[in-house]
Parts: structure tokens; C-alpha cells; sequence
């Protein structure tokens, strides 16, 4: 197996809404854009999967080295491989893949936020660095496209954080900020016991909002002359703002269930919103 056919295992396995957002880019990006989301899957994979924070700081460090070699031309993962090649073709700093490790490490060191300021550093380096990288790779000619692809990649992962409530209640971790809880009067132990209540209710109603307004401000900001070039980020966003209109229409009961789309629903929207342009 290739490192490229690894990493299209890796990404298809997923069954990650992103996916669907590559599946009509040239080769040489699918294959860059595949090889970013296995090493964000691999890395991600040490937290979620490994119940030692000990081994798993370790294996992050162990990610941190081979990155390091990858950038000098060593790489021994398959996914670093890939990385490597894409990397040198479209130019992907070493630093800002570094700092998705950061964002890894955060959910090692604390499992609950004050207040959103907190939060957003943590989807900036999860998610935010990730969209300023997938930018990259499209390609751009304005600037300005990289304050979109940020708030896109922000807009993403608040998504993220509103459908896994639930699953990340029960690994022991609340993204919700803790000053937002006491707002609309809900407790850790009701997340962590999923008790939903008209107040749980409401404030996942407030997160899904800022979720959207994140999605709305984000394409405003993306310049027309490069929205060609990043439509698999609109192909993303058309399939991850119809997964929040799911959790709402459900009644936003994401403490007990994890709502997702079916794979043709998510193909139809990638394909309706790619040729829409």
C-alpha cells in the first residue's frame, strides 16, 4: 500500500463529511487534501483513543519528532509521507501543522473552558489552522481568503463540538464554556448525566447560532475571485450547516444521540454545491 492509498483509507474509513468536500478536486490536491485530514485523524486518534494521557503525550511527541523529520526529508509514517510531498508542492509550513498537535495536547491538559475566549484558541489550533492549510492547497489569489478560511475552519469545529456533546460528555470533556452553562442554568453533572431540560435546550439553540453566524460571516468574507478555487470548503459548509438544521429540527438531543447524514445525502449536497460554484 501506498502512502497515498493509506491515506485515502484512512479518510474514506472515517466517513467524515470532509471526504465528500475532495472528491471532485484535480489529483495532486485530493491527494495533498486527503494526506492533511489522515495526519489530523492520526493525531486526533491518540486522544481520543488512548485512555493514559501519559502514553498519549508521548505519542504526540512522538507526532511532534516526525513531523520535524518530515520537514527535513525523513518521514517514516505513511501519512507523513504523503505529507511530505504535499507539503513541498503547495508549500505547507511546518509551524502551523505543529500547532494542531498544540490544539491535541489541550484536551490532555484540560477538560473544560471558562469562557469562549478560551475555547476559540483551542478550535483555532483544531480546526482554524487546519482551514488556513486546506486554503493553501486549493489555492488563492486574494488575502483576504485566509480570514474566511479561519472562520471557516472555526465554524466547523463549534459544528463538531454541538453534534458530540454527548460522546464527549461520556469520555469526561464539556467544550461548552463553563460561563455559558451558568447563563442559561445548566449544570456539568446534567451534560455529564444527559439530562436534557428546556435550558439545555435553549443553549444549544445560543451554540448553534454562534455556529452559524461563523458559517455566514466566514462566506462573506471569501472574495469572489478565488471562491472557484475553495469550493470544497463551501462544499463542507453546505453539508455541515444542513447537519445543524438536523440537530434542531431533532430538538438539538445531542446528550443521547449523534445525529449524522447518510452518505448519499452527503454526495448529493457535495455534488448540488461543487456545480452550483
Amino acid at each position: 500500500m501506498t502512502p497515498d492509498e493509506y491515506c485515502q483509507e484512512k479518510a474514506a474509513r472515517s466517513g467524515s463529511s470532509f471526504y465528500y468536500s475532495f472528491l471532485f478536486l484535480p489529483p495532486n490536491q485530493r491527494q495533498a487534501i486527503t494526506a492533511l485530514y489522515a495526519f489530523c485523524r492520526e493525531v486526533d486518534d491518540v486522544v481520543d483513543e488512548c485512555q493514559d494521557a501519559q502514553i498519549a503525550a508521548t505519542k504526540l511527541a512522538w507526532w511532534r519528532q516526525e513531523l520535524a523529520r518530515t520537514f527535513r526529508g525523513t518521514p517514516q509514517h505513511p501519512v507523513t509521507q504523503a505529507l511530505q510531498a504535499a507539503s513541498t508542492e503547495f508549500n505547507l509550513p511546518e509551524e502551523q501543522l505543529q500547532e494542531i498537535i498544540d490544539g491535541m495536547e489541550m484536551d490532555l491538559q484540560q477538560s473544560r473552558y471558562l469562557d469562549f475566549k478560551g475555547l476559540s484558541l483551542y478550535c483555532y489550533r483544531v480546526a482554524g489552522v487546519v482551514g488556513l492549510l486546506a486554503a493553501e492547497i486549493f489555492g488563492y489569489q486574494d488575502r483576504k481568503t485566509q480570514k474566511y478560511a479561519h472562520d471557516l475552519g472555526i465554524a466547523f469545529q463549534l459544528t463538531n463540538i454541538i453534534r458530540d456533546v454527548g460522546e464527549d460528555a461520556r469520555r469526561g470533556r464539556i467544550y461548552l464554556p463553563i460561563n455559558e452553562l451558568q447563563r442559561f442554568e445548566v449544570t456539568a453533572a446534567d451534560v455529564l448525566n444527559a439530562r436534557h431540560s428546556e435550558n439545555f435546550q435553549r443553549l444549544m439553540d445560543f451554540q448553534i447560532e454562534r455556529a452559524e453566524s461563523y458559517y455566514t460571516q466566514a462566506i462573506a468574507q471569501l472574495p469572489a475571485v478565488d471562491r472557484r478555487t475553495q469550493r470544497p470548503g463551501l462544499v463542507m459548509a453546505a453539508i455541515y450547516r444542513t447537519l445543524l438544521d438536523e440537530i434542531r429540527r431533532d430538538g438539538c438531543l445531542v446528550l443521547s444521540q449523534r445525529t449524522s447524514l447518510p452518505p448519499l445525502r452527503k454526495l448529493w449536497i457535495a455534488w448540488r454545491t461543487w456545480v452550483r460554484g
